[in-house]
């Protein structure tokens, strides 16, 4: 049976197991816009606010889920409006298929009416990337689009589509149990019998080996592999912020975060270890610091689904590249029960010595993400901009579970958190969300707060705000000499009637004591509810580590006042 363009991209997108997808309309994509309009029963379209936020809201589906999130822009400026949040995911290894549709066939290349060439704009940011301008081939190109995106190191893809193609007339085929898959992008494992012997060899040598965690963890659903491994191999654990609730934060041997703003535990510690084993991480530098006094003492072990990783920011003694539930899984049926007690005993005297601290005497984000993991349970999930709100949401918060953390790590997109948080939800509607921002990524994306009461739904927006932009005013403080360069935001903006006037509850705090009972009225609420919490616009975020110095180095406020 023959049938257009359009319909084929909706019936792919139910192929796929699609539920959700996010977007704007507009003129090109308007065929495929009347097309799920038939099929509004199978498949809920999001109407967001703005691209961008369709962008970020697919995104936060993806993460919360596992699945591969879905938005929908028309040509020219819709098509670039998606760019940061597809940047986003390429950066963070998220899954998720943007959909575009471009100018007439005819008309590409002739500077027409809202034409961009967004798969060339979108080059360096997709894992692929695909324009179709022949019918005929538009259900593998989508097909193969989601196959892409969910397999080996997941990433974002880009199908743009000529409009003349959405209306085209084409025979489908739908597709049948036993189609034809590229299997070698699926599973791109290229380890040896002599690799995983080389690791277990490692082990068995090591006699203060550290667990460095990345958001691969969480990527390959390795939790329990991961539980397991960390029990026999009796080390400790720290993590990256994209791979926060891939190991029990209140299990005893984990140290926190490491990096920048990492405990000082994870960071002495991973500098005194003789075994580093990095387990879906890929060293960045807000974790590594100054590469060549990252873990010195230490041979480094690297498991990681994607080669380009190994060697490329720290040199290894060994590694592994595989997919991380399976290498795990193998590695725990051959390793023997380790035992480490002098070094478990050295890190929980480092954990007790240099133990996370915040001024309890006033309102301040460290607070309120205490009282929101005890009231939650540990059990939410949370999406933050970036920032220090985004630290603290990372150090106070304590993530037990996977995919209950959804932040933008590796681009640090300010305006993200809301359209995340908002995607997350629809995703998962058993799981109370709560979006962390500070006042200047607020106002960057806040009409988002009109896609939330649109739909109804309930997620809670906390703004923490300090009335400055608060981890560059830190800098600016630290070593800038306090030139407050823009960074003061002092005006007129008042949050709450902002999230009345777009259709949302509001609540100001600017006590401690009125923390617990306007979280606990905002998860009671069962609607959009925005929170808005007044801290001291010079509350910092510590422990630091200034930029490309080693992560021992890291400081607080108690090593500043020795200083002083």
């Amino acid at each position: 049976m023959q049938i257009t363009g359009a319909e084929i991209v909706v019936q792919c997108l139910k192929e796929q197991g699609v539920d959700t997808v996010f977007g704007y309309p507009g003129g090109t994509i308007l065929n495929v816009y009347d097309a799920l309009y038939k099929h509004s029963k199978e498949i809920r379209h999001i109407l967001t606010a703005h691209e961008q936020g369709a962008a970020h809201a697919a995104d936060g589906y993806a993460r919360a889920t596992g699945k591969t999130g879905v938005c929908l822009a028309t040509s020219g400026p819709g098509a670039t409006n998606l760019v940061t949040g597809i940047a986003t995911a390429q950066m963070d290894s998220v899954p998720m298929v943007a959909i575009t549709c471009n100018v007439n066939l005819p008309l590409l290349g002739k500077d027409s009416f809202q034409e961009v060439d967004i798969a060339g704009v979108t080059m360096p940011i997709t894992k692929h990337g695909y324009i179709v301008k022949d019918v005929s081939i538009l259900a593998d190109t989508l097909r193969k689009a989601f196959q892409i995106a969910k397999s080996g190191r997941p990433g974002p893809v880009l199908v743009d589509i000529t409009k003349d193609v959405t209306a085209a007339l084409c025979e489908f085929e739908p597709l049948t149990g036993d189609s034809e898959e590229d299997t070698a992008e699926q599973n791109p494992s290229t380890y040896t019998e002599e690799d995983i012997e080389k690791v277990l060899s490692l082990i068995a040598a090591s006699k203060k080996p550290y667990l460095y965690v990345g958001g691969g963890t969480i990527i390959s659903d390795a939790f329990d592999e991961l539980k397991e491994f960390v029990k026999k191999l009796d080390a400790p654990v720290c993590d990256t912020l994209m791979g926060k609730g891939a190991f029990d934060g209140h299990d005893a041997l984990y140290t926190g975060m490491i990096g920048m703003h990492g405990t000082k535990t994870s960071n002495l510690g991973v500098s005194k270890c003789d075994l580093l084993i990095a387990l879906g991480a890929r060293f960045s530098d807000r974790v590594v610091g100054n590469p060549q006094k990252f873990a010195s003492h230490a041979k480094v072990l690297q498991i990681d689904i994607d080669a380009a990783e190994i060697n490329k920011n720290i040199k290894t003694e060994a590694s592994i590249v595989g997919d991380l539930k399976e290498v795990l899984s193998i590695i725990n049926k051959k390793m023997p029960q380790m035992e480490h007690k002098e070094w478990i005993a050295h890190i929980q005297e480092l954990k007790e010595k240099h133990p996370l601290n915040y001024n309890r005497s006033e309102l301040s984000c460290p607070f309120v993400m205490e009282e929101l993991d005890r009231i939650t349970k540990g059990e939410a999930i949370i999406s933050t901009d970036v920032g220090q709100h985004q630290m603290w949401a990372a150090q106070y918060y304590k993530y037990t579970k996977p995919r209950t953390f959804i932040t933008s790590g590796g681009l640090g997109t300010m305006g993200y958190g809301l359209g995340a948080c908002i995607g997350a939800k629809t995703g998962r509607p058993d799981k109370i969300c709560v979006n962390i921002a500070g006042d200047g990524c607020f106002r960057m994306n806040m009409n988002e707060l009109a896609t939330a009461s649109r739909y109804d739904i309930p997620i809670i927006q906390i703004v923490m705000n300090n009335h400055v932009l608060g981890m560059v005013r830190q800098w600016q403080s630290l070593f800038y000499e306090g030139r407050y360069s823009q960074t003061v935001l002092n005006d007129k903006v008042d949050f709450c009637m902002v999230a009345r006037g777009l259709g949302c509850e509001a609540i100001r705090v600017t006590t401690k004591e009125e923390v617990a009972p306007a979280l606990e009225r905002a998860i009671a609420l069962g609607k959009p509810v925005l929170i808005e919490c007044i801290i001291q616009e010079d509350d910092k975020v510590f422990p630091m580590v200034p930029a490309g110095s080693a992560i021992e180095e890291a400081f607080d406020e108690r090593d500043l006042a020795k200083v002083k």
